[in-house]
């Protein structure tokens, strides 16, 4: 892939990107992912958000995959990447994102270069500034479940942010429930032999601060970290 990101080819990348109620910024998101990846298929992995989305995101021009109700982060992305796999273009190496980087989205592109120099298979964003969180039980809990799972040690275990091979991804596929996908995707990869490397970049995201909602979030979080790795032992 070219270094210039308005001239990085993406036509057998396709993007999967997972968003809740962001309504507010799927738009910028798909907007930046669209300008450094001209030509990639862009799909939302919509968990049944309340806040118009879904709606955003078409008008967007990605291809929404919804349901109903929400079925967690994990279940959407594997219904959207498995669509992304069976499209009549089908990719070569497919991108995941989250829906809250908004502009910062577009410098995700050493991701996807990396896994095209062979590098690795999957390549990780770990953020190069900490904005928000909680006092580090969940990350470092995930940490620990991925060394023990698998034998790698990590700087950013839970990043969504990853450029996968499809290979390595349908050996990866369906990802664990919720908010457990990046923990049991990262022990299920690396355990089929498949190369991992992390790379820092400056990204941005919406914070979870320390708030009630933020540790009730993050509560969820360790509980779905908890059930990825058991799963797996």
């Amino acid at each position: 892939m070219a270094k210039n990101q308005s001239e990085a080819p993406a036509a057998r990348l396709a993007v999967v990107v997972a968003a809740r109620n962001e309504a507010d910024r799927i738009a910028a998101t798909l907007a930046a992912l669209r300008a450094a990846f001209a030509g990639a298929a862009l799909w939302v992995a919509d968990d049944a958000s309340s806040d118009g989305t879904a709606e955003a995101a078409l008008a967007a021009g990605a291809q929404v995959v919804s349901r109903g109700r929400p079925h967690g982060k994990g279940a959407n992305a594997t219904a959207a990447a498995e669509a992304a796999l069976s499209a009549e273009r089908s990719p070569e190496l497919v991108l995941l994102c989250d829906g809250d980087l908004g502009a910062s989205a577009a410098r995700l592109v050493p991701l996807v270069e990396a896994v095209e120099r062979g590098e690795c298979d999957l390549a990780v964003a770990a953020f190069s500034r900490r904005v928000g969180g909680g006092f580090g039980l969940a990350l470092g809990f995930a940490r620990r479940a991925i060394r023990r799972g698998c034998g790698l040690e990590t700087k950013a275990p839970i990043s969504g942010q990853r450029a996968i091979t499809v290979e390595a991804l349908r050996a990866t596929l369906p990802f664990a429930r919720g908010f457990g996908m990046e923990v049991g995707m990262t022990i299920d990869a690396v355990r089929a032999g498949y190369r991992l490397r992390e790379y820092e970049l400056d990204l941005e995201h919406r914070p979870t601060g320390r708030t009630p909602r933020g540790f009730a979030h993050r509560a969820r979080q360790l509980a779905d970290f908890a059930r990825a790795f058991l799963a797996r032992t």
